[in-house]
């Protein structure tokens, strides 16, 4: 299984983890091992532009699955059009296959991507050492009261 710690600063920490989908246009079957190898190189390219850790990768003949750790100072919208823009730009230019089956459309990437952002699970500390070292202040028992008496009629 992939490593969903999450990454820790000096301030914080974050575990911001989302799992694409890109899906080829008209959703064609035109990739093959050697489509994925490189596509996946591709993607780790533009995902170390970012900032971004590509933790996962794969696919079939259709469209592809990515998961990736996305700091909170990346828009994921921006992270997705690059990742898309750039994927397509270079598949079809090293791949003539690609460029002859899409000669018309000019796109490799159907208009709609699924991102789905997820936390990574975190273990929650049990009842016996959240309970003593936690205090609550007391609720007031009663009606709340004004300081200085009723409120004026409005």
């Amino acid at each position: 299984m992939a490593d969903l710690n999450g990454i820790r600063t000096r301030h914080c920490g974050f575990a911001l983890h989302a799992h694409l989908v890109f899906v080829t246009k008209f959703r064609h079957q035109v990739f093959a091992d050697r489509h994925h190898a490189r596509m996946k190189e591709i993607m780790r390219d533009v995902c170390r532009d970012f900032e971004t850790d590509l933790v996962e990768f794969n696919g079939e003949s259709n469209h592809i699955h990515q998961l990736s750790n996305v700091p909170p100072k990346v828009a994921i919208a921006k992270l997705i059009n690059s990742l898309k823009g750039v994927s397509s730009r270079r598949m079809r230019q090293e791949f003539p296959d690609l460029r002859r089956h899409y000669y018309r459309a000019n796109k490799l990437w159907s208009a709609r991507t699924s991102p789905v952002p997820s936390a990574a699970p975190r273990e929650v500390p049990s009842a016996s050492t959240s309970s003593s070292t936690t205090t609550r202040p007391k609720a007031p028992s009663g009606p709340a009261t004004l300081p200085h008496g009723p409120s004026p009629p409005r």
